[in-house]
């Protein structure tokens, strides 16, 4: 049995179909609750599945205990009794994420988080991915939840550029071994490419690109060959990179360019008609705590060699 509909008993007297206003009278019509709540933000659409699961979720009333439930839209949907509103036009966001902050919305360590340093006049927004707490650079923001999941996954093979600082010899064998992919405790990781940049000293800037994105992936490869990473950046993701953002910057990527790069992964009805910018999409300004935390200062601070 699904939350959709019930099979009737032989000789059970049942209620009219046009009484049950909990989803749409045709399954072929609407989609699937957790991708519409993906889509309006609330959450990647595994989350949202298992919102659903714990019966969190609720259509017009009725909790929802499975996933397998379409909606159109027109419905009242509720995700812990708050009321969602339906997807907007998917829009896309680049986030210069400064050094010791964590990429979550809540830490039961009390360590601050990239939202309660973010501007409030953002929508509700989820990550494209993780950047642990140490690791600084671009981060991709947006309001849906479905875009964040294919921008995330492996096989549509979004190329992922970082800047690292390592300390150690770097050799021609060790970037061949990393070119040729490496396990690391049972972790098999695809091939990186990475090139020596600059030497400065026993430390080294090396280029690294990869696909996958696996937890702590650049620092636990480059560890397994004898280089310990001690600054990290991101510097590009797909076709989206740093560029000048100063750290703790959000800027929106305008509809035009994310059509452009993104446009095989958007309905259009999903995109935005035109190119100017969401009224929020403002550079934020450091806080005056900002500087005793010594998390980051705009321009000056942190910045990344040169060649």
């Amino acid at each position: 049995m699904t939350d959709r509909r019930e099979t009737p008993r032989p000789g059970r007297r049942t209620k009219p179909a046009q009484k049950d206003q909990a989803g749409p009278k045709d399954w072929d019509d609407g989609e699937r609750i957790a991708k519409w709540l993906a889509r309006a933000g609330v959450a990647s659409r595994r989350a949202c599945e298992s919102l659903i699961e714990d019966g969190q979720v609720a259509v017009n009333g009725r909790k929802l205990t499975s996933p397998a439930f379409k909606v159109t839209g027109r419905e009242t949907i509720t995700v812990k009794g708050k009321r969602i509103r339906p997807p907007e036009a998917t829009r896309l966001w680049r986030y210069h994420k400064p050094s010791g902050l964590i990429t979550t919305t809540v830490d039961p360590a009390g360590r601050r988080t990239i939202f309660e340093e973010m501007p409030k006049h953002l929508p509700r927004v989820v990550t494209v991915g993780r950047l642990d707490l140490t690791t600084e650079g671009l981060l991709l923001l947006t309001n849906d939840g479905e875009l964040a999941r294919s921008l995330e996954l492996p096989s549509n093979e979004f190329q992922r550029t970082y800047r690292a600082r390592a300390h150690g010899k770097v050799t021609p064998e060790k970037l061949e071994a990393l070119r040729e992919g490496i396990t690391v405790e049972g972790t098999v990781y695809a091939p990186i490419v990475a090139e020596l940049e600059r030497e400065t000293g026993t430390n080294n800037w090396i280029k690294v690109t990869l696909t996958e994105g696996k937890k702590r992936e650049v620092r636990r490869a480059l560890e397994a060959v004898g280089l310990e990473v001690n600054r990290l950046i991101r510097v590009a993701y797909g076709p989206f990179t740093l560029g000048d953002l100063a750290p703790g910057a959000v800027e929106e990527v305008l509809p035009s360019e994310l059509r452009a790069e993104l446009g095989n992964l958007l309905k259009t009805s999903q995109s935005a008609p035109d190119d100017a910018p969401w009224k929020g999409a403002r550079k934020r300004k450091p806080r005056q705590t900002d500087a005793k935390r010594g998390l980051h200062k705009m321009g000056r601070s942190r910045t990344i060699p040169k060649k």
